[in-house]
């Protein structure tokens, strides 16, 4: 056995999308996790049940960044997308070939249960605490994101963002508008928030 933070999740009312939307939220779900690594340790990705998604990382650190990260990619791609995101961190096995949908151990017991329990869209962590508070405060601010919020905080939310004036570029965006954008989204609180978290041992 190793010791993961396994982030188990599904898209919320997905029968509402097609095929191909439906597509597009998993796709930004593991490009949220694509864009972090390596600082996520060894991480694996998978898709089950349809809408159904998992994340295992063996870099806990970044736990939270990832979650914010993920729900930023989500409503960039317009405000009919969004996921539950159970999180539980311990020990688990995964296969030779290495694909989650045939892991076993507590943390996928625990995260597969977490997000069972969860009636609605939202960020739950299984050991609750400092930042399982934490994670519920950062899920009700991304909800009131519109998708242009959403769009300018999720290059800034890399390990090592760009500056604005690139990020702007980026987007397509002035940088007055992705400043805008990142103020009225509550960035700078977000961003000292996740370094706190991430500081802690």
């Amino acid at each position: 056995m190793a010791h993961f933070c396994v982030l188990t999740g599904d898209i919320v009312a997905s029968t509402r999308l097609s095929a191909s939307e439906l597509s597009a939220a998993l796709d930004a779900i593991e490009g949220a996790a694509a864009v972090l690594r390596p600082a996520l340790g060894d991480t694996a990705f998978a898709r089950n049940r349809g809408d159904g998604w998992q994340i295992a990382i063996t870099e806990p650190r970044y736990q939270a960044r990832l979650a914010v990260l993920i729900e930023a990619e989500l409503r960039a791609l317009g405000e009919a997308f969004a996921t539950r995101i159970a999180i539980a961190e311990g020990d688990g096995t995964l296969p030779p070939d290495g694909d989650l949908n045939g892991a076993s151990g507590p943390v996928f017991t625990a995260s597969g249960q977490l997000l069972d329990s969860l009636e609605e869209p939202r960020i739950a962590h299984a050991a609750g605490g400092p930042l399982g508070a934490a994670l519920r405060l950062f899920d009700q601010i991304s909800e009131d994101w519109t998708p242009a919020q959403a769009s300018a905080i999720a290059p800034m939310l890399r390990i090592k963002p760009p500056t604005q004036t690139a990020a702007a570029k980026e987007i397509g965006i002035t940088r007055q508008s992705l400043a805008q954008a990142l103020a009225s989204a509550a960035y700078p609180a977000i961003v000292e928030a996740l370094a706190m978290i991430e500081e802690t041992p």
